[in-house]
């Protein structure tokens, strides 16, 4: 039973799509007859107006014939309205604008090899912009194709890193909290602290996933773009760096941005939100020696974040992978419950793609790099100057 309702289901759905398919031919035809009257009557009144003009208008009412030959053959679908429009074209030249006017005379001498050239022109037009609008129709398929393919395979990323991550903090918090509950009156005080400062850690490591799963919720599910406005990098790179700071209290972050001001069009909310999760990344496990930094540069299409930290760097067998839910860093020795970095560098990579932007992670002599671009949308933009050193 359930096999013959699943049957019946595709066969319904598949009468639904025909029906659909109808319905857009019949639109599409209507449209194409309305635009192929709309452009032989302004050609015929063009056609009068040359012949009344010129003492010879023989050559340049052929010639405009053929230009709406070649424009009923591109903007309509299929061959039949560009040779229906060669044909009528031929017939018009031969009644209006051949003696005896108004009378159709078809032994007028060379009528035929007239008669054939026009109908050759538009089948041959006709089939050459059918052939190219269908293969336009099918790299635009392939490209939507892929488009779906990328968010799925970012949709079930995300699930896969969110199902990890969230689960190390929650059962963190559920062991502390059932430590401290159980275990109370036997603890000293600084264990009880201890405890509280885990649940504390992270609670706020939960609210940190929250904030990033927010910001895809600003991203269009339709077309993977986000709303963007005009703003200044120099200001979206100082808010997110105040807002790791109030995080992370003792860490210093050494930011270089242009000299004169760079404006481009992005969502300070999600970019700030990308420079937030790689800082806190390299604040947790890169274990740095030297203080974090955050440059910005640009050239003529392109302004590039990049944020370098001093630590013990990525393997390399991890760097194609690392923004697919792959973990941050890869270390010996005791690993802490933060480990997974997944949905973090998972978000990174969904909000610069919907920038149409790129983003990339390698490994330095000294630490990880990690390096995001943003298209410029305005021509005039001035060079880069020297670059002020700023510590926070």
């Amino acid at each position: 039973m359930k096999k013959k309702s699943q049957s019946a289901k595709q066969k319904n759905n598949g009468k639904k799509k025909t029906i659909l398919t109808r319905a857009e031919l019949v639109r599409v035809h209507r449209k194409d007859t309305l635009f192929s009257i709309a452009v032989f009557t302004v050609t015929t009144i063009g056609c009068f107006f040359f012949n009344r003009m010129a003492s010879d208008p023989t050559l340049n009412i052929a010639m405009l014939y053929t230009l709406g030959v070649f424009i009923i053959a591109r903007y309509t679908e299929g061959y039949l309205y560009g040779v229906l429009f060669a044909v009528t074209s031929v017939l018009s030249v031969n009644f209006f604008f051949t003696y005896p006017f108004r009378n159709f005379n078809f032994s007028l001498e060379g009528y035929q090899v007239t008669f054939l050239g026009m109908l050759l022109i538009g089948i041959v037009t006709s089939v050459m912009s059918t052939s190219m609008k269908e293969q336009q129709r099918q790299l635009a398929d392939q490209e939507k194709a892929l488009m779906e393919a990328q968010k799925e395979k970012m949709r079930v990323n995300l699930l896969r890193a969110v199902s990890h991550d969230l689960r190390t903090p929650l059962t963190g918090i559920i062991g502390s909290s059932t430590s401290y509950l159980e275990m109370g009156d036997k603890l000293s005080e600084p264990e009880k602290r201890e405890l509280v400062e885990a649940i504390e850690n992270d609670a706020n490591w939960l609210l940190n996933m929250v904030e990033n799963l927010l910001s895809i919720t600003r991203i269009d599910n339709e077309t993977a773009k986000v709303t963007k406005s005009l703003e200044a990098v120099d200001e979206v790179a100082s808010a997110a760096v105040i807002r790791f700071r109030k995080r992370f209290p003792n860490a210093v972050v050494r930011v270089k941005v242009p000299d004169e001001l760079v404006m481009v069009m992005m969502d300070a909310m999600l970019i700030q939100q990308v420079i937030l999760n790689i800082l806190q990344n390299a604040q947790l496990h890169a274990k740095s020696t030297k203080p974090l930094e955050l440059t910005i540069d640009e050239d003529e299409d392109y302004v590039y974040f990049h944020i370098r930290d001093y630590g013990v760097g990525i393997d390399e067998t991890r760097i194609a992978t690392i923004f697919d839910g792959d973990s941050y860093h890869e270390t010996t020795g005791e690993t802490d419950g933060y480990k997974g970095m997944g949905i973090g560098l998972s978000i990174c990579k969904t909000i610069i793609t919907a920038h149409d932007g790129t983003i990339i992670a390698k490994n330095h002599s000294e630490g990880v790099e990690f390096c995001f671009s943003l298209p410029k949308e305005k021509e005039d933009e001035k060079d880069v100057s020297e670059d002020i050193s700023t510590d926070y």
